[in-house]
Formats: structure tokens, C-alpha cells, sequence
């Protein structure tokens, strides 16, 4: 019998920039007036929605413009955050804010980005506001005032917080002092490869296809996939997670708030195998905890992770970001899954620690034949 010839089509690249300056070109393609005069000006739409006034994208020339890359390096297709402006959404500041500073849903809450205040008629308005006794936050986040850092010390490491918001309190003798602070992180992830190719190629389609931009785009997605590659996973982990433990541990000090760290769906799921996939708890108000096993639940933890993902559309765009998962933990939980639940799975038997050893075994046998499996008769 002969056996079935093979499709001479080749699989298609799994990695592709997904964004370009905040809107679609992958999957699907953006097609909004909207979309395209953000794309000609090479403006970030997140950065000038928080400012209230038009700004260009802040990346260098080889990435400009990229702010997510759809890979299927967990199996099915998601999206990752490769700009940390991508994640400022405003319904999700506004989200973490109330939590951690503990403020309701549909009370007022003045949450201000820094740079705002340069305006004398809204710094004036921020005043006014804080005389009222209406909660009023600063955020402050590179690019919006800069990133506030913890200084080094003979034995802590320095470190700067992607944003930091702050409480403004008024005094009985109409001064203005700081009250706590909040730190909220955004998770991005490296990719291998480069976006230069794919940069290239959609500002070349801009300039070659005024008209039919989005079209042109969707008919040849390889553009926005040329020498992109898959993420750096387990490099990324192994970074944020002290960092992560770090400011978890700054946020449960007495002058914090808390700490919130934002991740798309994309790490929590690449995440799993690092934290020996944990089951996760879900409370009646439809948040999780991540806890080890008797440890009580808190009932208002101070270190959250949030994760979530982006609502595909090519009409509303930029992508509404949606929050599908909020899940409190603390420092100790997550360094009990990290360091003792995924070391224990692997050291099971039949894991990946005895398969280490037959690999150990099989390269030795290329240069001692003593170490070559027996043939059985």
C-alpha cells in the first residue's frame, strides 16, 4: 500500500505581533477610522487616554508600536503583553485602586496620573476634591511622573515599581499630606527573535496600501510574523517571581496598601508547572485565593494577582481588557507552590527527576558503551 503523500503546504508561523500601536493586526485586523490614524502617527492610544493629550508611542524604532504578540506556546492562541502601557486601563486602575485602599464599587474615587497635574486647572480641581473628602489618588508610572523606586541598602537590592499610587489627605490646617501607597504591576513577557522585520513590514503596508490598509493585512498575516519568535518562559518566571515575592512582602508594611500584580492569561497559564498547578479557592464574591493547604483564608489580602485577557474585536478598539481571574495570596503561599509543591511533583516517581537520569544515561552511552541499554534475546 502506498502511503498518503504529505501536504506540501507548511505549518504557519505560531507567533505574531498581535497589536500595533493599541489596535488589531492580528488575528483579526482593526479597521476603524480610529485604528488607522493612530497607526499613520505612531501614537500610543492608552498612554494619551490617561494624559488627556495625544502621545506618541515611547518604544524604540525596532519595536515601535507593538504592544501584544499572539503565540500558541501554552497550545491554544493567546495573547502577551510586550508594553507595560498596554495594561493601563482605566477600569482596571480604578479596579485595583478600591481594592487595595478599600474603597467600594460606585463610591467616588479621584484617581489621578501625575502628569495631569502639570495642568493648574486640574491640579487645582484634584485640591478640591481632596478638601471635600472625596478619596483621591496619585499614580505615578515611567513615562506618567516616573517609576518611584525603594533605594538599596548594605542588604536589600533597590527596587523601582512599574506604578505606584498614592492617597492625598487633607489637614486641618489646609495642607496636603501623603497617605498610604499601592503598588500595581504589570507582567510582560521577552520574546526570542526580533519585531524589526514585522515593524518594517506594516509601515511599509501603511505607506503602499492607504487605502486598503487592514485588508491588505489580513491577507498576509506572515508579515506581522517574520522573525518573531516564542517567549522567554521560563527566563521571565524565574525573574518576576522574586521580584514578585519581593513587593508582595513591601505591600503588607503598615504604611501600603497592598500590592496588585496584573498578568495576562497567557503567564498564569505558563505559569502552572512552575507553582505545581495549584488549586485555587473561590469566594462568594467570585475572587480566589491561592493558599497553602489549613492556612486560612484572608478575607482581605493585601497581595492580589490579577489576570486577564483581551476582548478580540475589530470594531471596539483599542481591545476592552476584561478581568477573568482575581486571586489573593500572600509571599509564603506562593513560595510553598514554587519551592516545595513543583520540586515534589517532579521528584515523584516516574517523573521528569528519574527521566533525568535515563537522558543522563543515553548521552553517556555515545562516548561509554557501558552505558548502552541491553538488547533482550
Amino acid at each position: 500500500m502506498t502511503p498518503p503523500k504529505r501536504s506540501g503546504k507548511k505549518r504557519g508561523p505560531g507567533n505574531h505581533v498581535a497589536e500595533w500601536y493599541g489596535h488589531r493586526v492580528f488575528p483579526i485586523v482593526a479597521a476603524t477610522d480610529n485604528s488607522l490614524n493612530d497607526q499613520q502617527h505612531g501614537r500610543c492610544p492608552f498612554l494619551s487616554t490617561i494624559t488627556g493629550e495625544k502621545h506618541d508611542c515611547v518604544k524604540a524604532e525596532r519595536s515601535s508600536g507593538v504592544c501584544t504578540i499572539s503565540s500558541v506556546s501554552n497550545g491554544p492562541r493567546q495573547d502577551w503583553l510586550v508594553c507595560p502601557f498596554r495594561a493601563l486601563d482605566l477600569d482596571v486602575l480604578d479596579d485595583a485602586a478600591r481594592r487595595l485602599f478599600g474603597h467600594p464599587t460606585g463610591t467616588s474615587l479621584n484617581l489621578v496620573a501625575a502628569p495631569v497635574l502639570e495642568n493648574q486647572e486640574q491640579a487645582n480641581q484634584f485640591r478640591s476634591a481632596v478638601r471635600q473628602g472625596i478619596p483621591s489618588l496619585v499614580y505615578f508610572q515611567n513615562k506618567l511622573g516616573g517609576e518611584i523606586s525603594l533605594s538599596a541598602t548594605d542588604r536589600s537590592p533597590e527596587f523601582s515599581f512599574d506604578a505606584t499610587m498614592v492617597e492625598i489627605k487633607w489637614e486641618p490646617d489646609g495642607s496636603l499630606a501623603l497617605g498610604r501607597y499601592g503598588i500595581f504591576e504589570i507582567q510582560t513577557m521577552d520574546f526570542h527573535g526580533t519585531y524589526a522585520a514585522a515593524v518594517r513590514n506594516l509601515k511599509d503596508a501603511l505607506r503602499l496600501h492607504k487605502q486598503d490598509f487592514s485588508e491588505a493585512v489580513e491577507q498576509h498575516s506572515e508579515w506581522v510574523s517574520e522573525k518573531v519568535e516564542g517567549p522567554n518562559i521560563a527566563n521571565v518566571f524565574k525573574r518576576t517571581f522574586y521580584q514578585m515575592m519581593f513587593k508582595f512582602q513591601i505591600g503588607a508594611h503598615g504604611r501600603s496598601a497592598g500590592c496588585v500584580f496584573a498578568v495576562p492569561s497567557a503567564v498564569w497559564d505558563s505559569w502552572q508547572r512552575h507553582l505545581g498547578k495549584p488549586e485555587l479557592v473561590q469566594q462568594t464574591d467570585g475572587t480566589y485565593r491561592l493558599a497553602r493547604a489549613g492556612q486560612e483564608l484572608a478575607v482581605n489580602p493585601t497581595s492580589w494577582i490579577y489576570v486577564f485577557e483581551l476582548d478580540l474585536s475589530a470594531t471596539t478598539t483599542p481591545n476592552e481588557i476584561q478581568l477573568v481571574k482575581v486571586i489573593g495570596t500572600d509571599a509564603a503561599a506562593l513560595s510553598h507552590y514554587a519551592l516545595d509543591v513543583a520540586p515534589a511533583a517532579a521528584l515523584e516517581e516516574g517523573a521528569s527527576a528519574d527521566r533525568l537520569l535515563g537522558s543522563i544515561r543515553a548521552r553517556l552511552a555515545l562516548y561509554l558503551p557501558e552505558f548502552k541499554p541491553s538488547r533482550t534475546k
